[in-house]
């Protein structure tokens, strides 16, 4: 009797890290996408600076956000892995998913293998992996010559960034990373802070190479909003030009950014700490080479997010047409 070829799963593989990556990712969960997901390791404040000074391991807290989103568990259970507790003499600061990481980090003898254990246990839909097996020291040097240490305070100089430099410059990236990228019908980076959350992954020397010797289709989602401290100021084509300076590259085929407009109400929400919608200047990108997706892809509740499910579709969409093209 035939049986039906089960239809593969297009392998995508998304780099950065902070809240930006965790909500898009919770979007793409719900596509028929096989999901690696490379995740920065040079965050150095709050629980995650603690326990990687403490317990000298690669900081948890981008890992768990993206573990959360992919997690296949009840609600309740992603508010508790995020919980963060007010009260208690250690305690004071942690999140609880943080603590499970490095619980299971001890258990299992390292990160990596912590990684693997804990989303097996939280039924995570795709592969979570760190930029690198250690810690990531990032270093900016600033348009005045000066040079702030740590991914927590470079945001907190306030000055404008010139570029920034990660330690040890010769980090390797883990053998599963280079193998997805290898692979991959898809690459995606962004979104996420640019300086601290996005580039500091493509300074891994064979993660960059990697991404450039691909195939595959590559994507860059651009943030919604500024980000006091790293992109004032900055419209789409100079959040390209950044990774272009850093990269040294052409990296990607598609940039998909926000058309859609903010309410006045949110701007001044954001204006007073700062920030402002990251201006669309589409034929200065248009002009560098890259093809444009523009669309409406907001939402606002606390905070301005992407639209999840609108950014999924799109992203799914290139993917499916890039397989396409190349059949």
């Amino acid at each position: 009797m035939n049986q039906l070829k089960k239809k593969k799963q297009p392998r995508i593989v998304v780099i950065g890290g902070g809240t930006g990556l965790s909500v898009m990712l919770r979007g793409l969960k719900e596509k028929p996408l096989d999901i690696t997901a490379i995740v920065t390791v040079a965050d150095d404040g709050g629980s995650s600076g603690i326990l990687r000074n403490e317990l000298h391991m690669p900081p948890p807290g981008d890992i768990r956000n993206v573990l959360t989103a992919l997690a296949d568990v009840e609600p309740l259970l992603a508010d508790m892995l995020n919980y963060r507790f007010n009260h208690g003499n250690g305690l004071a600061g942690h999140s609880l998913g943080n603590l499970m990481l490095a619980a299971m980090t001890d258990i299992s003898g390292d990160f990596v293998t912590g990684i693997r254990e804990l989303s097996r246990v939280l039924a995570v839909r795709g592969r979570v992996l760190p930029a690198a097996g250690q810690s990531i020291v990032l270093r900016a040097e600033m348009a005045d010559g000066t040079i702030v240490t740590g991914e927590s305070m470079i945001p907190k100089a306030r000055n404008q960034i010139k570029r920034v430099m990660i330690e040890p410059e010769q980090v390797e990236p883990l053998d599963e990373a280079l193998e997805a990228l290898q692979n991959a019908d898809a690459i995606l980076i962004g979104p996420g802070s640019l300086y601290t959350s996005i580039i500091p992954n493509l300074l891994v020397p064979k993660l960059a190479q990697a991404i450039m010797d691909s195939d595959a289709v590559k994507i860059f989602v651009c943030n919604v909003m500024t980000q006091p401290g790293e992109t004032d100021n900055y419209s789409v084509s100079d959040h390209l030009e950044a990774i272009h300076a850093h990269v040294g590259h052409h990296l990607f085929d598609y940039v998909i950014v926000n058309d859609g407009e903010i309410p006045p109400q949110v701007q001044s929400k954001y204006a007073e700490e700062g920030a402002k919608a990251v201006h669309l200047d589409l034929e200065e990108v248009k002009r560098r080479g890259y093809q444009v997706i523009a669309d409406k892809l907001v939402l606002f509740r606390t905070y301005l997010r992407h639209d999840a499910a609108r950014l999924s579709h799109h992203i799914y969409q290139l993917v499916e047409s890039w397989m396409l093209r190349k059949r």
